[in-house]
């Protein structure tokens, strides 16, 4: 192809680079393919900051849930470096009161020695209702978590309560948009996605059906040929 694009991916909240293996191979003809290292820091804007610092100058950036938080505060500090938006089972709005609390009963259960428990329990919120009993999904979501690992979890967490509410900035995104849900995500309720598409201009809103919280493994071809027709687009 000629004129190939980085593509940068952020991968969402105690995810790895393991996330996005199912939908690389379909992506990466349109150019080299990096998944960003969003473990480090315990706030929005550092993780941008160092992100963009390791980014190619320009490239199409896709997050999902939490890489979606990430990449508002992208947009924020360096908006002319994205060519192309992504925004994967992710919504605009700041943590509630309620999220927050959840977070951080699951912080001081991590750092207890719960964190595998804490696992186990998110896997049922995060992938639709027939995969629940969906053993190897199970094994994979415990592999990204110990890719992360309860200190790293524990900073995720943090920064996803200090987030701020990125409505207002939603009328600024200039560039092609995807928003991409799916009908039963239980984490993140699709009507937050519809939110945000209809405050992007030109947004394109795809909902895949029969589907969680994790589409890139739950319906990766799915996925796939949403992610080839906003790169084309």
């Amino acid at each position: 192809m000629e004129n190939p694009m980085p593509i940068l991916l952020i991968p969402g909240f105690v995810c790895s680079p393991r996330y996005f293996a199912p939908v690389v191979p379909s992506l990466w003809r349109f150019g080299p393919v990096t998944v960003a290292n969003h473990i480090r820091d315990d706030n929005m804007g550092a993780i941008a900051r160092r992100i963009l610092a390791e980014a190619p100058p320009r490239f199409a950036l896709a997050g999902h849930s939490m890489g979606g938080y990430i990449a508002f505060e992208i947009m924020r500090q360096a908006p002319e470096r994205v060519a192309k938006l992504a925004l994967m089972n992710t919504q605009a709005r700041a943590d509630t009161p309620e999220a927050t609390t959840r977070r951080r009963g699951m912080i001081e259960r991590a750092r207890c020695g719960e964190y595998r428990a804490v696992l186990d329990e998110l896997f049922a919120g995060f992938v639709h209702p027939s995969r629940r009993d969906d053993a190897a999904l199970r094994q994979l979501c415990y592999d990204m978590g110990e890719d992360v690992g309860a200190e790293n979890f524990v900073r995720q967490q943090t920064a996803m309560i200090g987030r701020i509410d990125s409505r207002p900035s939603l009328a600024w995104i200039k560039c092609p948009t995807l928003v991409l849900s799916c009908d039963t995500d239980n984490t993140i309720p699709n009507a937050l996605s519809k939110e945000m598409a209809d405050g992007i201009h030109g947004a394109k809103l795809v909902i895949l059906d029969n589907c969680g919280h994790l589409p890139q493994v739950e319906r990766p071809e799915a996925t796939a040929a949403a992610l080839v027709e906003w790169l084309r687009s």
